[in-house]
């Protein structure tokens, strides 16, 4: 902030100018300063989803990570989701397992506007990418042959998939920020061959499902850009 109000005009738009680091103390410029630096990111939050940590840990059919980051662009929030996943399932007759990585894209849009800690309350939307590989085991009894078994491979599987997203962003302490996203997965798109269909789309879920439904719960920490300005209401 400035401490003192600077009354010339031109002086004002020669400091925007030049230096950019003017801060009015008064209404007017300090709407002029807002709407300047209306879309420009104050902080970037990194972190990792801590639902998915757990399953692996303590779920023996399940191994895969996931993080995840945004940058805030005044209430619209670019995220950004990446993870590794594998599934491993088995029966009497058959045997299945997959592994590979996906990624998330999309915007959030907060409706906490008027939050000075910058708390995020968002509705959203992801486009998904999945590239994995699957095999699968079959047993079966053959007349002459007795037991046999049918192996089937599959690599380079794509799949792809849209998004709907809920969700809170909390600050904590300091840098340390705690939150939660609930999905909606729709529109999945998957190749596959004659011999073998998609089972398990890693970031998805199961491929026989047209919908399906997703909840993380990240931990993460927010790197600061710059100081944003809170605008004071106009009378």
């Amino acid at each position: 902030m400035c401490k003192r109000f600077l009354p010339n005009i031109l002086q004002l738009i020669f400091l925007l100018t030049f230096s950019g680091a003017v801060f009015a103390q008064e209404a007017d410029t300090l709407r002029l300063d807002t709407v300047k630096n209306k879309f420009l990111p104050t902080g970037i939050r990194i972190g990792a989803d801590v639902i998915a940590f757990a399953k692996a840990r303590f779920q023996d059919d399940f191994s895969g990570w996931e993080v995840a980051a945004d940058v805030d662009f005044n209430r619209y929030l670019l995220a950004v989701e990446m993870g590794n996943w594998g599934r491993s399932f088995a029966s009497d007759s058959a045997t299945y397992g997959n592994s590979g990585n996906y990624w998330r894209v999309g915007i959030d849009v907060n409706f906490l506007t008027k939050d000075p800690d910058r708390n995020v309350f968002f509705l959203g939307g992801r486009y998904g990418k999945s590239i994995f590989t699957e095999s699968m085991t079959v047993m079966r009894h053959d007349r002459v042959w007795g037991l046999l078994a049918d192996n089937f491979y599959h690599s380079d599987v794509n799949a792809s998939w849209i998004e709907l997203t809920a969700g809170l962003k909390v600050k904590v302490w300091k840098v340390i920020w705690l939150g939660y996203t609930a999905r909606f997965k729709f529109a999945l798109s998957a190749n596959g061959t004659e011999d073998m269909l998609p089972a398990d789309i890693p970031g998805f879920g199961r491929a026989d499902s047209e919908v399906t439904w997703g909840f993380n719960y990240n931990i993460m920490v927010r790197l600061p850009i710059r100081k944003a300005t809170v605008a004071i209401p106009v009378k």
